[in-house]
Parts: structure tokens; sequence; C-alpha cells
């Protein structure tokens, strides 16, 4: 546990994501930024713009070497994720890493068990958790207003950007998983998957996930990087209300149905049940605007300072890959279910 006023941070890699955190860092009050290290120059000159105060580097060695440096952020690219981690937490440092949290589960696994041996938080930035929006969903599904929980149904699709290192599922759908894991206590037992990479060279672009559970719970995603639309749509349905969660509303980014169906047996044969359909009002509840990042940067903080458990703990982040893992599997044997074993 680590007690002091501020938690030194160093942050790996400067490309897409690695700005994001580095302002965030540099924003907390809980959080100093020390480095930022990356092997582009260029890139040097871009944070020593913005972080006037922090060191550009582009030696791992040097960042670890400092015993100022309590954690460090992972922004680099997936197959260098386990490597690097390691080399963290080795050196006794927090660690945590932009998702996925590995490329595989048994690289995962042996992270975890690093983090466990060193006494040392090990996180993934699994950032849609900690959204004012996925917040607000978890407040509903657990004060019951739902009901019991029966489908996940989410479209996230766009144009691009095409990956080199992961398909589509881990690239887009991993955020889906991320959000299922947090909202709900039910664990997938196989997935199926499907999916076609239409550019030679290229890994998988398009892909439709389904995900089988032991409750009366069943979730599908549909990603693409071929869409002519962005479309970030999820429908959360329970046996009481429904949420509709569009990410890309301005404002009202959540809408809780009250709408649903009614079971009724008739009077000359009990076992036949007519559906019945009911519809109530509308409602779009406020939610929290907080910069989901930021909120995000204060959960490791607060995690390395007590020691508690984070909100997208090492579990949580192997759980992901494990299911991802499999949908892979599925996938290359055409959609055949494939089971999975927490």
């Amino acid at each position: 546990m680590k007690q002091k006023e501020q938690i030194g941070v160093a942050v790996i890699g400067y490309g897409y994501w690695g700005p994001n955190l580095a302002r965030n860092v540099q924003d907390s009050r809980e959080t100093e930024l020390l480095y930022v290290c990356d092997l582009s120059e260029d890139l040097h000159q871009l944070v020593r713009k913005r972080h006037p105060h922090s060191k550009a580097t582009k030696s791992m060695d040097e960042v670890l070497g400092d015993e100022k440096v309590d954690a460090v952020l992972l922004a680099t690219p997936p197959h260098t994720h386990y490597e690097l981690a390691l080399r963290a937490l080795r050196a006794g440092k927090n660690v945590m890493v932009e998702k996925p949290l590995a490329e595989t589960s048994a690289e995962g696994q042996k992270m975890l068990a690093e983090a466990r041996a060193q006494d040392l938080i090990l996180m993934v930035d699994h950032t849609f958790p900690y959204t004012g929006a996925v917040r607000k969903m978890k407040t509903l599904t657990k004060s019951g207003e739902l009901g019991e929980l029966s489908y996940y149904d989410s479209v996230r699709i766009n144009l691009g950007l095409f990956q080199r290192d992961v398909n589509v599922l881990w690239d887009l759908a991993v955020h889906d998983l991320a959000i299922l894991d947090h909202l709900t206590e039910f664990r997938p037992t196989a997935v199926s998957a499907t999916g076609l990479a239409h550019i030679h060279d290229y890994p998988v672009n398009t892909a439709y996930l389904t995900l089988f559970y032991e409750e009366k719970f069943i979730a599908h995603i549909h990603c693409s990087w071929m869409a002519p639309v962005k479309i970030r749509r999820t429908l959360l349905g329970g046996s009481k209300k429904m949420i509709v969660y569009d990410d890309l509303e301005p404002s009202e980014k959540i809408k809780l149905y009250d709408k649903g169906i009614t079971l009724s047996p008739t009077l000359e044969e009990k076992h036949d049940m007519r559906v019945g359909y009911r519809k109530s009002d509308i409602l779009s509840p406020k939610v929290d605007e907080s910069e989901a990042l930021s909120v995000l940067i204060q959960e490791f903080t607060d995690s390395i300072k007590t020691g508690s458990k984070p909100l997208t703990d090492d579990t949580s982040g192997l759980r992901v890959v494990k299911i991802l893992e499999a949908a892979d599997e599925s996938m290359r044997r055409k959609g055949a279910p494939v089971d999975i074993i927490f």
C-alpha cells in the first residue's frame, strides 16, 4: 500500500491513447506525471510542449529505475503488453494496461501471478465501466428496477480504423465484454462467433459474437470496421424495464423504457400462454458527465493507496481475454460453440 500525497506516474506510449492518459494524469491532484516514454523523437517535442514539467524519454529502463515512479500506464500495442507489464511489475511498479490485458489468457495468468507475488496493483484500462452512462446502467440493474435481466444486444460499427495486430472483436467487442462483466454477475459458459476478413493480410473486420449463459440471459455483439455509418447502440432488456444506451447521443445517452410483455393463460388451456404487451413512460435519467478516464485514474490511485480491488482489475481483464480467445476459436470453426472455463 502506498500512502503519499501524489502517485508518481509514467505513461509508456504516446501514440493514439497515450496523450489522453497523460492529460488526465497531469490534471489529477492525486498523480504527478513524471515521464512520457516513446521511441519517437517527434512525439517528444509534443510531450515537452503539452507537459513541460514531465520528462520525455525513449528509455523504459530509465523509467523503471526511478524510485519516484510508483505506477506505469501502458498505452502500447497489445503484443507488447505482456513483456512490458512484467518488466514494470518486477521493477516494483503498479501497472495499468490499455485493453486488452494480454494477447492470450496464458500471458494474462502469468501477469496476474506476478502482480500477486509483488503485492502490486495490475489493472486494465477498460474505460466504458467508468462512463456516467454505464455507471447509471449499473445502478438501475443493481436496484432491481429492470427486473430479471433477459438480454444484451449491441451494435458497435464504423468505417475503420483497420488494425494489423488484433481483429475487430479484440478492438471493439472488448468494450461490450467489459461492460457486461461490470453490469452483471453472470459469466458466459460458451460463445459462438462468425466473422470475415475482406482485406488481404488484415484480420477479421466484421464479426458477430453470441454469448451463452446458465441463466435465462443471452448477449449478442455486432462489430465492424466496414460500416458506412458509426453506431454505438446497446439494448439491455429486463422483465420490468429496458434500457437503450446510445453512446453517440450528446446528452440523453440513456433512455429507460417502461415497456415489456405479460403472460396470461387462457381459460380453455392453462398451458396456452398468451403474450400481452405493456407500454408506459420513457425516461432519460441524468448521468454523471465526468470524463471516464478521470474517474479511472482516480480508481487506480485509490487502489494503489489503499490496496483495494479496482473495478476493472486484472481478473476481470483476464475473463475478457478468455472470452475473446474462445471467440477466435469459434470463428475458426465457422461459428461452432466453444465452451469457456473461468
